[in-house]
């Protein structure tokens, strides 16, 4: 599988990286032999980067990565996050300190390559701008110090100037920002996913200040498969980001896709938006969430076709204006 430099970090990761989400669900409520049996698949694919946070099932998905990880005798390169309910803000940098070192337990791991804040920065539910520079940086630095992480980073949601001023000031690493085939944008690929909001600009500034873009959503939670069934083990409703305002509007924008499929572009909507997501250059890796073994084996041979051409990516954007 294609490795990438992930931005500044100088860490190499494939370009399709192992969600252990919650959307998909396979870590959080599968059965410990398929929740084996599938990191193993992806790690022997060429998969290197795998992502998970303590919020996906309560724990669930870093307890049974960590079973599996030891079972397999692997060591990829790994992120977890942390996010700091609303009752936590009177003590940022002890919610983070406490997150890392739970994580880190139910990991088997002394450090993570990769550290990230999940909260929005800006708006009216999100993390300040100061309250990040002044307490989270400064709180998940410590940890880095310490050797708990190698590299801190976000979740680029919220409002796009406090993320930009972020962003300048040089202390964060790499960013998850929202990218699929509903928002298709053709400079340097990367959406503008929000009504109102420039994502693609937020992209290209974060990516000219040396940080490493980590796709995230690239199927839509689902919609990009173009099926309105959902796999009994992924979550059985699921909130939108960065697309539109409900999931049945997803599903049926990505409908809107079908044509690439019969035209042979694709075998499938799922190959299509996986191989969408991959083509964007500045995107280091894209996280692709799996509930089931089928559903991990489209996206590693999507994966392995590369690239969609650039003839098809103007059909997916004529087709989605």
């Amino acid at each position: 599988m294609e490795q990438r430099v992930l931005g500044r970090t100088g860490l190499k990761v494939s370009v399709l990286g192992y969600g252990a989400g919650a959307v998909g669900g396979l870590m959080v409520r599968g059965t410990p032999a398929e929740q084996e049996r599938s990191v193993g698949t992806a790690l022997d694919a060429g998969i290197t980067y795998v992502d998970t946070a303590p919020s996906y099932g309560n724990g669930e998905s870093e307890r049974n990565l960590g079973r599996v990880l030891k079972a397999l005798g692997a060591s990829p390169v790994l992120g977890t996050k942390v996010r700091l309910p609303a009752e936590a803000r009177g003590d940022i940098a002890g919610a983070i300190t406490a997150s890392l070192e739970a994580s880190l337990a139910r990991l088997g791991r002394e450090s993570v390559d990769l550290f990230q804040l999940h909260d929005p920065i800006g708006g009216a539910e999100g993390l300040s701008l100061a309250q990040v520079l002044e307490e989270a940086v400064p709180a998940m630095q410590r940890l880095q110090a310490a050797g708990k992480c190698r590299f801190l980073g976000i979740t680029a949601l919220g409002e796009v100037a406090a993320l930009q001023a972020l962003f300048a000031k040089g202390v964060i690493d790499t960013a998850q920002v929202p990218f699929n085939a509903l928002n298709p944008s053709w400079l340097g690929l990367l959406p503008a996913c929000l009504p109102g909001q420039d994502f693609e600009a937020l992209g290209v500034a974060a990516a000219a200040q040396g940080v490493g873009l980590i796709g995230i959503r690239i199927l839509a939670a689902g919609a990009l498969s173009g099926e309105a069934a959902r796999h009994p083990t992924a979550m059985p409703e699921v909130a939108p980001i960065a697309s539109a305002a409900d999931y049945a509007t997803d599903l049926a924008n990505a409908r809107r896709l079908a044509p690439l499929v019969a035209e042979g572009a694709a075998a499938s909507l799922a190959e299509l938006a996986i191989r969408f997501a991959i083509s964007a250059p500045l995107i280091g890796t894209a996280l692709i969430g799996t509930a089931s073994q089928e559903q991990l084996e489209v996206a590693l041979a999507a994966a392995a076709k590369g690239p969609l051409p650039a003839a098809v990516l103007e059909r997916v954007a004529a087709l989605m204006a």
